[in-house]
């Protein structure tokens, strides 16, 4: 799940790179608007030079204002759904990283929770008589967050963002809701909605009443009941496609467990990646195949 949480987050930072940096990072988001121009520093580039698979995903972004009212800023933002994987000393490490590959002091971390947890905000490397190094970084703990104060909210990462916010559970149903309001009524390109009614569904989770509850109280009573309709369509759809996708790669992990024994952890990875028809071929391939790579 982890994994599916990190492409989420960098897709979301690539496809809205100012509502990102506005809403997760507001601290320093004066004069972010959409004149600025931001280039995603290729994970390709960081990636041999790093060589740490721990920030594949990190989402680094070069802001320059083309009118030089402001100095360029490198936003690094790192997205955290497991406290125990965090780590701020390698997470400061790849900012003097980002920072020496591209001759910039001006390096603005950014660490996205989606999960409750207690995490350490800030090292400082010395002595009792001197530090010599001192890291901190931007927190956004979206649980934390009043979902209620970003009901209304114009910036559409913010408001996919609701169901990880703090909220009651009776008001669960009416986050969603407004979440995929926002989705409608703030992106009109149809395959970006599609994209991220996706987004909002996995961490909403609604139960099968919850849904029906939205139905009826929220999506029939709807302005864009036509769009909302198509979208929860899209949705119910892409579940029983993932639920299939899933069952098939159940079947070939059993089955190549029960010929080789343990396999290893990046064919299962492969595995979980693997669209229906390459399943089908490799399924296949485990009558003949004399080892877990043939």
């Amino acid at each position: 799940m982890s994994k599916t949480n990190d492409q989420n987050y960098k897709n979301l930072i690539l496809d809205y790179p100012v509502q990102s940096i506005q809403f997760f990072a507001p601290q320093e988001s004066k004069e972010v608007d959409q004149s600025v121009k931001i280039t995603p520093v290729r994970q390709e580039q960081l990636k041999d030079r790093l060589g740490d698979r721990f920030h594949e995903l990190d989402t680094p972004l070069l802001v320059e204002w083309p009118d030089g009212r402001r100095e360029s800023i490198v936003f690094v933002n790192e997205q955290e759904s497991d406290k125990y994987r965090f780590s701020i000393h390698r997470m400061a490490i790849y900012c003097l990283e980002i920072s020496k590959l591209l001759k910039t002091e001006r390096v603005v971390p950014v660490v996205i929770f989606t999960s409750a947890g207690q995490y350490p905000l800030s090292i400082n490397i010395g002595t009792e008589l001197h530090t010599f190094l001192t890291f901190n970084y931007i927190a956004c703990n979206l649980n934390s967050m009043n979902a209620h104060d970003y009901m209304n909210s114009d910036n559409l990462v913010a408001r996919l963002n609701l169901p990880l916010m703090c909220y009651n559970k009776e008001d669960k149903v009416e986050v969603y809701a407004q979440a995929v309001d926002g989705l409608i009524s703030l992106e009109h390109r149809q395959d970006y909605q599609l994209k991220y009614i996706d987004f909002i569904d996995q961490y909403a989770n609604l139960d099968e009443s919850e849904l029906e509850k939205y139905k009826s109280e929220y999506a029939e009573k709807s302005n864009a009941k036509e769009e909302v309709m198509g979208l929860l369509q899209h949705t119910r759809e892409e579940g029983i496609q993932q639920g299939m996708l899933q069952g098939e790669a159940t079947i070939l992990l059993r089955l190549l467990k029960k010929k080789f024994g343990s396999i290893p952890q990046d064919a299962e990875t492969r595995i979980s990646q693997a669209d229906s028809e390459q399943l089908l071929e490799w399924s296949e391939n485990v009558l003949t195949a004399e080892t877990v790579n043939e």
